[in-house]
């Protein structure tokens, strides 16, 4: 299972959650029956190799000048104040989190409450107060599965997993030929309503997937929606490699590279791939961003400086108006017709290098509104092997366009037809197209 986002650094898969039912939260943290926070895909995380600890010792140091840990003292009203203006953790806090503690000690009518997970719902519910849905905390185990899936590979479905903001539901976003998921019939858009007879309302996207991965060899019970009807599926979890690009050429001299994620392997393969395109005598290229969630920034930097002419690729600002921009000298710039393929599902890194593709004219795109995720993420290890993950910053195509909340419309509108795809020998009526028209720009 795959998440959409962009980072500043490298890429990890980001998954965890013991599973279980548990109570459904809006995003302000109360409880409801209806509503999951909006995010992305599952999948990958970078850890950006910062810790922490020397950024909160800055933080206390400047505001306490001893450099030691917030006191409380009382002002002329007899009242505690801290000795950081306008910290959240004071001693009250900490002191109203042991009173709760043993409230639940008390009364909760189940015994052998994990300590741990007391602890990790604390730091979990002070990042998701902020009410973004791209802003996580995760424990040092949550933090090691993300390393160790970082190869691209783990034991799973096969499957993208988005969340549907339509439904604020985690969706399929993406099905990877020859897994397990292809195999049981899963398809792109469906809901996933249960996994194991467990509702996910209220579930982040992480959790989501904690859920549906698993130990190799056990079978996996979702239950899913499908144009308005609810079907059931059982998937059989196994060892699963997510390849990052896939190509082919065509006889007619027109090259396909698809790119399915944005991480530190990617380039590599993309640029292997257009070698043997140009090799072969390409005289076109289809570009396919289908359901491409996003990943890296560094990485599809790297590919926009293999194909776009010299200029600004994307920049970025956060909330103080700082602004890096990332540039391309123009050297690589591809110099056969291109049709780049999007949809819905294409978020995030994707939309950076479709957006420059737009603006500079190099490619038509073709098929759906993308995404729209015109935001980056910084994730922020901790000294105990814990990271936080933030959204930091806003990101803008070449001609200063921030896509967030809005996404990227094709030049030319091509609907995918499932029907078509799924009944007859997946017919791909969006690649078919993408054909015809660079057919007719190199006949020209």
């Amino acid at each position: 299972m795959e998440e959409n986002e962009i980072y500043a650094v490298d890429n990890i898969h980001q998954y965890n959650n013991q599973g279980g039912q548990k109570p459904k939260k809006d995003k302000h943290g109360s409880y409801f029956f209806c509503g999951l926070i909006t995010g992305l895909t599952a999948a990958f995380l970078i850890v950006s190799g910062v810790y922490l600890t020397n950024r909160v010792q800055a933080y206390f140091a400047a505001k306490n000048q001893s450099g030691s840990l917030p006191t409380s003292s009382e002002n002329s009203d007899g009242k505690k104040e801290d000795s950081v203006a306008g910290s959240a953790v004071t001693p009250e806090m900490i002191e109203k989190l042991q009173v709760i503690e043993a409230v639940i000690d008390t009364y909760y009518y189940q015994e052998g409450i994990d300590r741990s997970d007391l602890e990790n719902g604390a730091y979990k519910g002070m990042v998701e107060a902020l009410g973004d849905p791209y802003s996580e905390y995760y424990s040092a185990e949550e933090l090691n599965q993300l390393y160790q899936d970082s190869a691209g590979v783990y034991y799973g479905v096969g499957a993208y997993v988005s969340l549907d903001t339509a439904t604020t539901l985690a969706k399929i976003s993406g099905v990877i030929a020859g897994t397990p998921a292809e195999e049981a019939g899963l398809r792109e858009n469906d809901i996933i309503y249960k996994v194991d007879g467990v509702e996910v309302y209220g579930y982040t996207l992480q959790e989501v997937v904690s859920l549906i991965k698993g130990e190799e060899g056990t079978s996996v019970h979702l239950t899913l929606i499908r144009d308005g009807e609810e079907i059931e599926k059982d998937v059989v979890r196994r060892k699963v490699e997510s390849p990052t690009v896939n190509s082919e050429m065509f006889d007619n001299g027109i090259a396909y590279i698809q790119i399915t994620e944005f991480d530190t392997v990617t380039v590599d393969q993309f640029a292997d791939a257009l070698a043997v395109a140009r090799g072969s005598g390409m005289k076109g290229l289809i570009l396919d961003l289908r359901s491409n969630p996003g990943g890296n920034l560094s990485a599809v930097v790297d590919i926009a400086r293999m194909l776009l002419p010299e200029g600004l690729i994307v920049y970025t600002e956060d909330r103080d108006g700082k602004r890096v921009e990332y540039t391309c000298d123009g050297k690589h710039e591809l110099e056969v017709p291109m049709v780049v393929l999007v949809n819905g599902n294409s978020a995030s890194a994707s939309e950076i290098l479709a957006g420059a593709i737009k603006d500079y004219g190099k490619g038509t795109l073709l098929g759906t509104t993308t995404f729209g995720k015109g935001i980056v993420q910084r994730p922020v290890e901790l000294s105990d092997g814990s990271a936080v993950k933030l959204t930091v910053s806003s990101y803008f195509t070449p001609n200063g366009v921030n896509i967030h909340g809005i996404g990227i419309e094709p030049d030319e509108v091509c609907e995918f037809d499932g029907e078509r795809y799924y009944s007859d020998e997946k017919y791909d009526n969006q690649k078919e197209r993408a054909k015809e028209l660079l057919e007719s720009m190199i006949a020209q």
